[in-house]
């Protein structure tokens, strides 16, 4: 008989989480039963081609109450019934106290609607992100008296306060979380052997690796054929895309490249407001977002992936950047930040290059290293993508998160080409 498992996740499909729909994908083809709830509808229009082979039933949870208020009040009235309703309530008006936003009655009643219209068979809930997510699925398993578990990643780790994760961390069955730098931060908040780390990995199957020794070589002399810098980044400030292009115009003038952006936000028209500021907006390319297979052609006709995370204000960062694992199984030498998780992946001088974090400085200069030395790069590349396919792809780092949905080791995985 198959395990039920309901995904409580913050949005879906959405261009920017392809790890979870990858993770999604790759359970199924276990053979875990999954539906998978989401607080709110896409607003992408696009899709990658991993969305359409999960087989997942949707339920969309009312993202605003008072837009569906005979739904939630149906929903109040049968689970008002369950024996766990007022101790349910007596935990949700105690978060309510400490956190008294509309965010928190809307987490509340999104949980009577999941509680109320949840599949039959469902044996447990298991929400990706530990803020918003991890409380709708807190507040729902109580209420059924199912367990719940976590996945957790990098905003939802660093922006929820203190009280709160001890809470959650102290209410979940286990909790999972992608960089070593995660694990070890809510460790020191959770019961003893509560969070284990797992990576994400990365689906080799989808990012086959390229033939390098057909590639170009262009070391930013001809100006005809200049070097291509990628970077891969939703606009938002933890990104630090502004201080990349504060580098990239401090280039000397005789280096040839080109900068191509992939990624949207709400950052857009600023950040490219500056690049015409410094003069190099007529030598960048802003491409949007995009679906994986297109963004696949964007690694494979660059010559250098560059990454300037940072920490933002808020104390949201990065972990661990899927991006990066996408452009080392390339071949791509890359550059990046000694941020959060970065150096997990990237080990400087060996598998990349990495600077300090708001260091436009430094950033040029590695950027002008690189770009005059193909051959560093080309080993670099190299070095990245074994190190990508020996520690990080998926098929080896989706095994612990099986094993405690209840799979057995490599069951009922199905074999499939690229």
């Amino acid at each position: 008989m198959k395990l039920r498992v309901a995904f409580v996740l913050k949005g879906y499909p959405r261009l920017s989480e392809t790890f979870i729909a990858q993770e999604i994908a790759a359970l199924e083809r276990r053979g875990l039963d999954i539906t998978i709830v989401s607080l709110r509808r896409p607003t992408d229009t696009r899709r990658h081609p991993v969305h359409a082979e999960v087989r997942a039933p949707l339920l969309y949870l009312p993202e605003y109450l008072l837009l569906e208020p005979l739904r939630v009040l149906r929903s109040w009235l049968k689970v008002r019934k369950s024996a766990k309703y007022k101790e349910t309530c007596r935990l949700w008006l105690r978060d309510l106290r400490r956190d008294p936003t509309p965010n928190r009655v809307r987490r509340f009643g999104q949980a009577l609607v999941l509680a109320a219209e949840l599949p039959p068979g469902i044996e447990r809930l298991h929400a990706h992100f530990l803020h918003t997510p991890a409380s709708v699925a807190r507040y729902a398993a109580m209420l059924l008296g199912l367990p719940w578990s976590g996945s957790a990643h990098a905003k939802d780790i660093w922006t929820t306060p203190e009280w709160e994760k001890r809470e959650k961390l102290a209410s979940c069955d286990w909790l999972v979380t992608c960089t070593g730098a995660n694990r070890d931060h809510l460790s020191a908040l959770a019961p003893p052997g509560r969070v284990e780390l797992v990576y994400h990995g990365i689906d080799l199957a989808r990012f086959p690796a390229r033939n390098l020794a057909s590639e170009k070589i262009r070391d930013g002399r001809n100006p005809a054929d200049p070097v291509v810098i990628l970077s891969v980044a939703r606009l938002v400030e933890k990104k630090g895309t502004e201080v990349l292009l504060q580098a990239l115009a401090d280039l000397p003038p005789k280096l040839h490249w080109r900068f191509v952006h992939v990624g949207g936000g709400p950052l857009k028209d600023s950040v490219q407001s500056l690049a015409k500021r410094l003069g190099i907006g007529h030598r960048i390319e802003w491409r949007g977002a995009l679906t994986q297979d297109k963004l696949l052609l964007e690694y494979r006709d660059a010559d250098l992936f560059a990454l300037a995370s940072r920490v933002a204000r808020d104390g949201d960062r990065d972990g661990l950047p899927n991006v990066l694992m996408e452009a080392q199984s390339q071949g791509l030498a890359c550059l990046a930040t000694r941020v959060s998780a970065i150096p997990e992946l990237v080990r400087d001088g060996e598998t990349g290059i990495l600077v300090q974090d708001n260091d436009a400085p430094a950033l040029a200069r590695a950027l002008e290293s690189l770009i005059g030395n193909p051959a560093r790069r080309r080993a670099l590349g190299l070095a990245g993508q074994s190190a990508v396919a020996a520690r990080f792809a998926l098929d080896a780092n989706i095994e612990p998160l099986a094993r405690k949905l209840g799979l057995a080791a490599g069951a009922n995985r199905v074999l499939r080409t690229a």
